[in-house]
């Protein structure tokens, strides 16, 4: 069976007291590409340590044990990983979904039930590694500064971009750099939360505005003027983080 995990496998524990009920999910693990098994526990009690040394995507867990209750375990716990309830009791479902379990499976249960749980695991830690990695990057646009060059400027870096008839001239925290193309087209092609124009002959950065006072702002120790027409929405998108630009 083949899934598309992204970057590594779920590493998984059981917590359970049924030695027959670990090899049952631990052969069921081994059929799939994109988990491993790290550790088995018959009570959580002695897997408390390990979870929280190590990290854990998956866990397994049963409700009727010894020493310390399956959800009074889960509550107890920090930085819970994704878990799926495996009980032979249907009464605690309700209380499962409380606590925002992935799945909760009644004993014995078949492989196809099994793999549905898991496709939930799958989609949850791929929306989480997309999220992380929208998140970290520094976002780019490249540019020709010349007949053949092309240059790389990180959106971070941008101020402002000004209007030079039918070029532009985007200065960045640390250079500038002129370009053959419209404001309108490259205003275009930047993030519409971050960047917005202010005036026919200016785009500047929402985050690095210093101030505002009545039609104009001040960024980088400079004051551009706010365009009539573009007043209202400017102000907004400064003041109010307006999202939708």
């Amino acid at each position: 069976m083949e899934f598309n995990l992204k970057k590594m496998k779920l590493k998984c524990v059981i917590i359970d007291d049924e030695p027959l009920a670990i090899n049952e999910i631990n052969n069921y693990i081994h059929q799939i590409n994109g988990l491993q098994l790290v550790k088995t526990f018959n009570n959580g009690i002695d897997s408390l340590e390990y979870l929280h040394c190590n990290r854990v995507d998956l866990l397994f867990l049963d409700i009727n044990m010894p020493l310390l209750e399956g959800y009074s375990f889960l509550e107890s716990i920090e930085n819970k990983p994704m878990v799926i309830i495996t009980t032979a009791n249907e009464e605690y479902a309700v209380k499962g979904y409380e606590l925002e379990v992935l799945d909760y499976l009644l004993k014995p249960f078949p492989i196809y039930r099994f793999i549905k749980a898991i496709n939930k695991a799958f989609k949850k830690f791929n929306e989480f590694q997309n999220f992380g990695e929208e998140n970290t990057e520094r976002e780019y646009i490249f540019v020709k500064v010349d007949k053949k060059k092309m240059k790389k400027i990180f959106l971070d870096e941008i101020l402002v971009i000004e209007s030079i008839k039918d070029y532009i001239k985007i200065l960045t925290s640390s250079n500038k750099y002129i370009v053959h193309q419209t404001l309108n087209s490259f205003t275009e092609c930047l993030p519409s939360k971050k960047f917005i124009r202010i005036h026919r002959s200016f785009t500047i950065s929402v985050n690095k505005v210093e101030s505002v006072e009545g039609n104009s702002i001040e960024l980088a120790g400079k004051r551009y003027t706010i365009g009539r027409s573009y007043l209202i929405k400017v102000k907004n998108a400064i003041l109010f983080r307006s999202t939708k630009l």
